[in-house]
């Protein structure tokens, strides 16, 4: 195993959940709940669920990824999971032991980053150190009169959300000024704290940043695009972004569908669609390329999401191991 510490910030070296989702040189997987596929519908059934998650626990996956999607929007045709995120991960630290929990991510400017903080610290209070908060900025306009904000300075708001977060999580007895969210004057102490110095903060999609303010301000990027097979493009941008500084791992989240016959070449699209044997291709020469973790969302596969999972346990994931902290 590699030597985290000479990589990490010293403040993450210890995280559960970190060290095992991102490793320097190391390809990772995690996969978007629930575990299910649901093509033709709007949302998941959550059909026998817990099953499903203490199965993907226990076979090497690294990481479990919930989305935060508010409302059903026709327009996008997609739900999510359903549940919320928060809610969802405080059950998930009763059913699950190894795996790492992760945001995917909270939609920061619809909600108050102080509720926020509480939420993530009270669920990786739960979940032993494991829990990763992931933060976007929604992309969904229709969403944001219900709350009445506005849609056009979101990418401002996710800025000011994150730096209260931080200084709320990170410091007994804050004191912070908020443009948007008030202020911190140090005679109050949010509890409880996280289990480690810190939570790791991952950034989900551009949230309307640049690539070098991520890079500053967050300690591992997310993306996604149209085409799986093209997300090595941005990493030597990443890099330069990223500089000298500590490890900041980057990776993507994609949907997914892993053909039965297992010599099925890659299909293009905006679905990764391949037999095994390309699919594990395609990932050596991403990890080789410096991609860290990939995201799998099952939701348009037709599969059962339980034999799809075998395949990956028998023949993919021994090729990509996780660290089991």
């Amino acid at each position: 195993m590699t030597d985290l510490s000479n990589y990490l910030p010293v403040d993450l070296v210890d995280h559960r959940g970190f060290a095992r989702v991102f490793q320097p040189g190391r390809l990772t997987f995690g996969f978007v709940a629930p575990l299910e596929g649901y093509p033709d519908s709007p949302g998941p059934t959550l059909f026998n669920h817990e099953e499903m998650v203490r199965q993907i626990d226990q076979i090497g996956i690294s990481a479990l990824w919930l989305r935060d999607v508010p409302f059903y929007d026709p327009s996008f045709g997609d739900v999510g999971q359903v549940l919320d995120p928060m809610v969802y991960a405080g059950w998930l630290a009763a059913v699950t032991q190894r795996i790492a929990i992760g945001t995917a991510g909270i939609v920061a400017p619809l909600r108050h980053p102080l509720f926020v903080a509480k939420q993530a610290a009270s669920v990786d209070q739960l979940l032993g150190g494991r829990f990763l908060l992931g933060l976007a900025s929604g992309d969904r306009p229709g969403e944001y009169p219900s709350f009445g904000l506005e849609f056009e300075n979101r990418a401002e708001r996710y800025r000011d959300a994150l730096s209260v977060i931080c200084s709320a999580t990170e410091s007994h007895f804050s004191q912070h000024r908020s443009r948007h969210y008030g202020a911190l004057d140090g005679t109050l102490d949010l509890i409880p704290k996280p289990v480690g110095p810190r939570l790791p903060i991952i950034a989900v999609g551009r949230a309307g940043q640049s690539i070098d303010w991520i890079a500053e301000n967050a300690d591992a990027w997310i993306w996604h695009g149209s085409d799986a097979r093209s997300m090595t493009d941005v990493i030597p941008q990443w890099r330069i972004a990223c500089g000298q500084r500590h490890f900041k791992p980057y990776g993507y989240g994609t949907w997914f569908d892993m053909a039965e016959n297992p010599d099925e070449p890659l299909q293009r699209g905006r679905v990764l669609k391949a037999g095994r044997r390309a699919l594990i291709e395609l990932w050596k020469e991403q990890e080789a390329a410096g991609v860290s973790h990939v995201i799998l969302n099952l939701k348009q596969t037709r599969r059962p999401a339980a034999e799809v999972l075998d395949e990956l346990a028998e023949y993919v994931l021994p090729v990509f191991p996780s660290h089991d902290s």
